[in-house]
């Protein structure tokens, strides 16, 4: 079984997959060239560096970069030793060489390769999609697989959203089964960004964990009036991405802030003001709070803030090790900047 004891981070065990994973993980989006171009020298040394300072879990995707990140990845894992990380990859988008002649859209990515991407969570869909990211990878291995994207943050409508889940239900989920059965992965993950998709998984699916994207952070703890205890009554873990909600809370309320991908509100920048204050009274950077915020929820297992650049991972490292005193996250619940029931982290 995969371990994570040779990390000088702490590990934590990922729902009811077996697989224990580091309490800070990197997530690979920004490899596929997400934001910026990354030269293919940034990539191997931010990744070298998140390895260097204990980073023993990595998530990644076909739809990085349309297969970009994971050939990143799969380069700088390789020769480590196999049973030293994690890596965690995701089905539901299969790859294929663009059909139409001309210029090649890339979509929403900078760079990246030069495939189209097809939504299909069918059993062959799921088949091919994972024999594939082994290939990408270059790893014989992928310890955990995750049904990508299906919730309305991507589809939009329901009337999107719905077929694609029936496909899921009818076929793609007995893929996932069997590789889950046969030992071939050790758990079943979905990973999404919005509300209310948990309990249709929990309803439909035997799932072992979920991969969600700024629903839990220092702005955002609905989760936790349904959402997380229905996952923590059926021992079903988290992983939380997008810990900065996409930018302000590691930059703090700047005057080009961005909140989820747009702009942040006036409301938004006021509130993370005040909660960047309470954090310069105890001498504690935002972004460290905002990181270290998640783990102290039981079920969550692990938070992946992407990166890129060598610098970016060593800001994350600090920020993850910089220590929070009580008072602090106490005086956030006073202020009412932070749930008053919000589980937080103990020194």
């Amino acid at each position: 079984m995969t371990t994570t004891e040779n990390s000088s981070l702490p590990a934590r065990r990922l729902g009811r997959t077996g697989v224990k994973v580091t309490a800070l993980g990197l997530g690979t989006a920004p490899l596929g060239d997400l934001w910026d171009v990354i030269d293919e020298s940034e990539a191997t040394a931010l990744l070298g560096a998140a390895w260097e300072g204990g980073v023993r879990y990595f998530d990644t995707s076909p739809w990085y970069g349309k297969g970009q990140a994971e050939h990143r990845v799969g380069r700088a894992l390789y020769r480590k030793p196999r049973d030293q990380f994690v890596i965690s990859s995701k089905v539901g988008r299969t790859l294929r060489r663009p059909l139409k002649p001309g210029p090649f859209d890339r979509g929403d990515w900078l760079g990246g390769l030069q495939f189209d991407a097809v939504f299909d969570y069918s059993y062959d869909g799921v088949m091919r999609s994972f024999e594939d990211s082994l290939q990408r990878l270059g790893i014989n291995k992928i310890d955990v697989l995750l049904i990508h994207d299906l919730d309305s943050w991507h589809f939009k409508t329901e009337a999107k959203v719905g077929p694609y889940m029936n496909q899921l239900f009818t076929s793609g989920w007995r893929a996932l089964e069997e590789l889950r059965d046969q030992g071939v992965i050790n758990g079943i993950g979905a990973g999404f960004n919005t509300m209310g998709t948990i309990p249709r998984y929990l309803d439909l699916f035997d799932i072992d964990f979920f991969l969600i994207a700024m629903r839990y952070t220092l702005l955002e703890q609905d989760v936790l009036d349904d959402e997380f205890p229905r996952c923590a009554e059926r021992g079903v873990g988290i992983v939380i991405g997008g810990t900065y909600n996409s930018g302000i809370l590691a930059t703090g309320a700047t005057p080009h802030a961005m909140y989820n991908y747009s702009p942040a509100t006036p409301d938004i920048l006021q509130r993370v003001a005040r909660i960047e204050a309470v954090c310069n009274r105890y001498k504690a950077p935002l972004a460290a709070a905002a990181l270290q915020f998640p783990l102290g929820h039981p079920i969550v297992a692990s938070v992946i803030p992407g990166a890129i650049s060598q610098e970016q991972v060593a800001q994350n490292l600090a920020a993850f090790n910089h220590p929070i005193p009580g008072d602090l996250w106490a005086e956030l619940k006073h202020e009412k900047l932070l749930r008053a029931d919000a589980p937080v982290p103990t020194s």
